[in-house]
Formats: structure tokens, sequence, C-alpha cells
């Protein structure tokens, strides 16, 4: 795991009630938010507003070129600054490759305890991020700081896109398959790591797969037959699916036996590191989900798992499968499978075993 914070800085996850997309308000929560939120005048040139909870704003600026903007931002899933910045980003740029963009530059969002954290530690956060920003060729143009009691780092995310290849949650079609493009189990390695439990190799998994970029999101969404995207993230597996179910009118079947998981996940999950973001998730949206018999409690847990910068959700055609694969694979998804399928008839989400 990562190395222990210098003499007299705090580890920065004891400086935050929660981490990385854990910190996300519960589903059930949020929409008794936004209930009595006045519902905006019709935009034509607004290709995707809120009105799915999709992964981010779309504005046709052409018949050629519209615009993708999103912001994410959380509080420290691991101690080590850079990575924390790493991890941020990445999370943040999820968001336009999931709606089939391609990010052009973003805004840094930075919220720290100045009298607590030194500034070399804060560099650090901010460095980690703009690597990321640098890998794939885009600048941080900017952003806005605060003074705040807990550290929060993320990123405005500014992409572009194809009107045409605009992947939305609301146009999956019954039929379709479902190809997941990360393991899953990101936070349960998190609170395994805030228990002490987590060993070097089970740091460098979370760190990997948390910083691996969802840059197959436009290619994906050029490929025939593939009819909806998006990232799985706070809300677990179960939560973003659902997303998909009600914005598209479809029900959904998954395999447990088919999930791709993160070594050393459902061990840590059995030994009680699990997070409260997942139980928040299942109480929920539990009611639109019906579990074989045999799906245990840490099982339960994994499927509500709040997924940190986790993988692309695609739900495409049956003969658009391969080129799925080969294209998340291409962009380093080794772990990339089909998960389940969506059908006409019920509601909610299936899980058998």
């Amino acid at each position: 795991m990562a190395a222990d914070a210098p003499a007299g800085v705090p580890r920065l996850t004891s400086l935050a009630h929660g981490g990385g997309c854990g910190c996300k308000i519960a589903p059930s929560v949020l929409s008794e938010l936004l209930r009595d939120s006045a519902v905006p005048a019709p935009v034509a040139e607004l290709l995707v507003g809120r009105e799915t909870g999709d992964d981010a704003a779309v504005y046709r600026l052409n018949d050629q070129q519209a615009v993708i903007a999103t912001t994410d931002f959380f509080m420290p899933i691991v101690d080590d600054p850079f990575d924390f910045g790493r991890i941020a980003a990445t999370n943040a740029l999820s968001d336009v490759y999931a709606m089939g963009g391609t990010p052009i530059f973003a805004l840094a969002i930075v919220g720290m305890p100045i009298q607590v954290l030194p500034a070399q530690v804060i560099r650090e956060i901010l460095r980690g991020g703009e690597s990321v920003c640098r890998s794939i060729g885009i600048p941080i143009a900017g952003g806005h700081s605060i003074d705040s009691v807990e550290p929060i780092y993320g990123l405005v995310a500014i992409g572009i896109v194809a009107p045409g290849d605009v992947r939305r949650n609301s146009t999956a079609v019954a039929g379709d398959a479902l190809v997941l493009g990360k393991p899953l189990g990101v936070g349960i390695l998190s609170a395994a790591l805030k228990k002490g439990w987590l060993d070097a190799d089970g740091y460098r998994t979370l760190i990997d797969t948390t910083t691996q970029l969802n840059s197959a999101g436009p290619a994906i969404a050029k490929l025939p037959g593939v009819h909806a995207m998006t990232d799985v993230t706070g809300f677990g597996l179960l939560g973003h699916l659902l997303g998909i179910c009600r914005a598209s009118g479809v029900a959904a079947v998954i395999d447990d036996a088919l999930l791709p998981v993160l070594p050393a996940a459902m061990a840590l999950a059995k030994r009680g590191a699990v997070t409260g973001a997942s139980a928040r998730n299942w109480a929920s949206y539990g009611g639109e989900v019906r579990l074989a018999a045999t799906v245990s409690e840490a099982r339960r847990a994994l499927l509500c798992d709040p997924q940190t910068a986790g993988g692309l959700l695609v739900s495409c055609a049956a003969a658009a499968v391969p080129a799925v694969l080969a294209t998340l694979r291409k962009h380093g998804g080794a772990a990339a499978t089909q998960i389940g399928h969506l059908t006409a008839s019920g509601a909610g989400v299936d899980v058998v075993a």
C-alpha cells in the first residue's frame, strides 16, 4: 500500500467522512432533493439535459459538433496525494467518454483545509490531476478553489462529439446485450484500505483500475448496433443499470456468475470491508431488484458497491458484442465481459445465478 504520510501530516482519508464516489448522495435522497426543482423550458440545441439523469449535458453547436459538459469531484479515496489527484481526474473525464465524446479541456475544482495540509501535499494532488489530463493531451485551463474543512478535488470536463455519436442512457433496446468494461469492487477495496486490511498488491489493483481511462467510449459510440452507454460510478452497477432501464423503458437480467470482480474483493467483503454507500444504495433501489436465492449478502454489497472511475456499461445488439469487447480490450479493459441482457417485459433488474 501507499507510504505513510510524513510526520505531523494527517492521512488524507482521515480528513474525510467518505471517499471517492462513495461520497455521492444516495439515489433516493437525491430524488427527494430534486423533486420540486423547476423543469427548464425545452431548448432545441440541448440534446441531453437532466431529464434522465444522464452522465453529462450535451449542447449542439451545429450539425457536425456538440459540446459535452460535466463536473465531478469528491473527497480522498486514498492517502497518497498524487494518486488521489489521478483518480479524481480519471473519474471526472469518464462522463465525457460515456457520452461518446472526446475531452478537449478541463477546469479544476479545489477545496482544501489550508491550515491542516501542507502546500506540498496540495500541490501533489493538483499534479496528479494534471498528469492524467496531460496524458491525453488536454489542458487544465483554470478552475476555482476554496478553503474547505475536508479535502475536495475534481474537474469540470468539457468534450466534443458529433451529434449522431451521442450515446445516452435512454436509448437502450429490448434484446440488447449488456457489456461491462471494468471489474467491480473498488468501494470494497477502498473500505479495506481504511481498515488497514489492504496489502500492497490490493493497493496496486485499486490504483490501476481507478486510473484506467474509459477512452474506448468514442470508438464504441461509432460501432453499429451500440444503442446506449453509461459509466458505473457511485450508485453501483445496479443503480446505473436501473438508470438505463427506467430511462429506456426496459428491464434487465444479469448473470451473477459472469460479473468481473477485482481480486480479493469478495474475500474482503465477506470479512466486512463494505462501504456505507452500498447499504444506502440498496435501501434506495432494492425494491426494484430481484436477487436469486443464492446471492449472498457480500455479493449484494458488490452489486451496489460504489465504483470510483468504474467501467463503461454498454447496451448493444448481440451482433455488436465482439466488436465492443475488442474495443474495450484495445483500450486496456482486459476484464471486459458480457454480463446480461435487456428485456421488454418485467421491470427493474433480475439477478440470476
